[in-house]
């Protein structure tokens, strides 16, 4: 007595779907001592950039309107501006590399390094556009315009850093 076909397929047992296993958990990043002490130092240089920033725009926007008694304060701000961004870019590019394994947070990393290299460099032409003397009305112009735009970009990547957790 043979089944017919169909009857067949009732009697194939069915197996179970196959289950895919759960990914192995990511291994846990762990930061050096000395990462630590950079990111504090890089906090710190961070904060200490806002009333320097500040007094810089005061002292520029005076120089700018003629005040050639404020030059030298302009000046001296500005070194100190360029030496704080000079320890915070080596302190922050030694952290995004001992950080390039961690996942958590990559994208804000390297949006926040990206924004402050740029301003990096704009401060470089700031200083290299400084018109000597007073200079004329488009080199002044050309520095503060390098200047603010700068600014405004430090000031979005200290910002993103800021208020993002």
């Amino acid at each position: 007595m043979t089944l017919p076909t169909a009857a067949l397929l009732f009697l194939i047992p069915v197996s179970a779907p196959v289950q895919t296993p759960a990914p192995p958990p990511s291994p846990a990043i762990e930061y050096s001592d000395a990462y630590q002490m950079r990111a504090k130092v890089h906090k710190v240089g961070s904060f200490a950039m806002l009333p320097l920033a500040g007094a810089e725009y005061l002292l520029g926007t005076s120089v700018y309107d003629g005040n050639t008694d404020k030059k030298g304060a302009h000046i001296a701000v500005g070194v100190g501006i360029s030496t704080l961004f000079a320890v915070n870019t080596v302190t922050g590019v030694w952290n995004l590399i001992e950080s390039r394994n961690d996942p958590n947070g990559r994208t804000k990393r390297w949006v926040h390094a990206i924004l402050m290299m740029g301003a990096d460099a704009g401060f470089v032409a700031t200083f290299a556009s400084a018109p000597g003397g007073l200079g004329s009305i488009d080199d002044r112009n050309t520095h503060r315009t390098l200047a603010l735009t700068s600014l405004a970009v430090g000031t979005a990547g200290y910002l993103l850093m800021l208020l993002t957790k």
